[in-house]
């Protein structure tokens, strides 16, 4: 008995190893017995979010240890400033008010911007100050929690909003705590506004049929998005070519830069659906986080499409800050690049990452350039017919050749990337790496073709859903579960933004 206890504790304190995600089995498995507390309390509004709040916060010590106070840190921090904020604005007066909720706003960014810049850029920008000055360096040893770019983005866009006077703060720090930590979306996103999320907390708890069979339909796609394709594709080609890209020719690099192409965009869009699921199936809508971005015709549409909450908050909050499109051309350009450049550098505080940012912040001033000066379109063209394929086709390459930039975490890698490349390419080998690696590149077909399928068929597999019971659906996901065990590596393969 007392080793089956301590089997059981050992299984529900923090792992660094075993971080619990929505693949994993344990969560599969604490998330059954969630959800019947969570209904058994669906009448009794405050045990309810006391109920998840807490259950949100084990997960996070699940992923980052006692880091967890750090959420609560934030959480208390920005509920305190917005109130004071909107206080300072309606009863402060027209100049000090304004001017101590602009201090007020700066308190609330410098502790997000503080916390974030101190666990995730002390060492890079450390390490780039002592390269200047030629010291050697030693990274610190300094603990990443595990999403933290994403609830500090969160909520400081609630006090920035309160600042603009667009958001009314909430009166309960239980419904602000409840936002924040929220479980889905608390790792890896979507950042979910507070405009979007709050106006459903205290709503009754209601989930419709269509909720639930879209819930079932996201969490079943992401399940088999990430655990079947993005994990196998990357344990068994992927990896081993990125490693150690000087071991393969040409066309395998080739190969292997499209394969991580469709296991970066399987991998996070995998966990943006199977977050999205959960929430439905909770009574709670977000936004959606992917929109095909393998189909944009464009650069800048490309970020229309991809992670589109990160996208959308560093429009309204870097870019538009900066002063958007309303400073004259050049000044444009260089908001547009300077925005890019830290979206960059918010994915990692690495060189390779700062110069992935750049590449797409100088792709999207060449497509405005053309777009405007050249062919004299409007921001809302689209191109149809053989100009629209190959806009697809070249935004996408423009895309995996950025990749290149993203994955390796070393210029020597790249470096070897390029050359084998374009050195040592060797296409008669193409047949055969596709013969060696025969179900990687079924998946990785599968992936490309389901992609590229027209939108209303996914709806009219949600409405068949819908229009069964649920024992049609369980038996669906029995199904899913079944293939990821199937094809699933031993260890937890975490998510590639879990990093970020």
């Amino acid at each position: 008995m007392s080793e089956l206890l301590n089997n059981l504790t050992e299984i529900l304190r923090y792992n660094p190893e075993q971080p619990m995600i929505f693949s994993s089995g344990l969560f599969l498995f604490l998330f059954l017995g969630f959800t019947f507390v969570y209904m058994l309390l669906r009448k009794k509004l405050t045990a309810r979010l006391l109920f998840v709040t807490a259950f949100s916060y084990y997960f996070y010590y699940k992923s980052s240890g006692f880091y967890f106070f750090l959420l609560a840190l934030v959480t208390v921090c920005d509920f305190l400033l917005g109130n004071a904020i909107h206080k300072a604005r309606t009863e402060g007066g027209e100049n000090d008010g304004r001017r101590r909720a602009r201090m007020l706003l700066f308190l609330s960014i410098l502790v997000d911007l503080g916390l974030l810049a101190y666990f995730k850029y002390t060492n890079f920008f450390a390490g780039m100050f002592s390269t200047m000055i030629g010291n050697n360096f030693q990274p610190w040893d300094i603990f990443l929690p595990v999403g933290i770019s994403f609830f500090t983005f969160q909520s400081m866009s609630y006090t920035i909003d309160i600042y603009r006077g667009k958001l009314r703060p909430l009166s309960s720090v239980l419904d602000y705590a409840f936002y924040v930590s929220f479980f889905p979306q608390l790792v890896a996103g979507p950042i979910v506004r507070a405009s979007d999320f709050v106006p459903q907390i205290r709503k009754p708890l209601c989930i419709t049929r269509e909720m639930f069979a879209r819930g079932v339909y996201f969490i079943l796609i992401g399940l088999f998005k990430k655990a079947v394709i993005s994990d196998y594709i990357s344990l068994n080609f992927v990896d081993r070519i990125f490693d150690n890209p000087h071991l393969y020719t040409g066309v395998e690099n080739l190969l292997g830069l499209y394969g991580y192409a469709i296991q970066l965009y399987c991998d996070f869009s995998g966990y943006s659906d199977m977050a999205i699921g959960i929430a439905l199936l909770l009574g709670f809508r977000f936004p959606m986080n992917f929109n095909a971005p393998y189909k944009a015709e464009s650069i800048s549409d490309i970020w229309r499409r991809w992670h589109i909450s990160l996208s959308s908050w560093i429009r309204d909050y870097v870019y538009i800050s900066l002063g958007g499109n309303r400073c004259g051309k050049l000044r444009n350009y260089w908001n547009i690049f300077i925005t890019m450049t830290l979206c960059g550098l918010w994915h990692g505080a690495s060189l390779n990452f700062l110069l992935w940012g750049a590449i797409h912040g100088v792709g999207c001033c060449i497509h405005k350039l053309f777009r405007m000066e050249v062919f004299h379109h409007d921001s809302h063209y689209h191109s149809k017919g053989v100009k629209r394929f190959f806009a697809i086709l070249l935004t996408f390459h423009f895309w995996v050749f950025s990749c290149i930039f993203f994955r390796n975490t070393s210029f020597e890698n790249i470096y070897a990337q390029l050359q084998q490349m374009l050195t040592a390419f060797h296409p008669e080998l193409f047949l055969q790496v596709i013969e060696s690696y025969k179900f990687v590149f079924m998946l990785i077909a599968l992936a490309f073709v389901t992609h590229y399928l027209p939108d209303p068929w996914q709806e009219r597999i949600i409405g068949r859903m819908k229009r069964a019971n649920i024992f049609v659906c369980a038996l669906l996901i029995v199904a899913v579960i079944y293939i990821v065990i199937q094809v699933k590596s031993s260890n937890i393969q975490p998510f590639i933004y879990f990093q970020f």
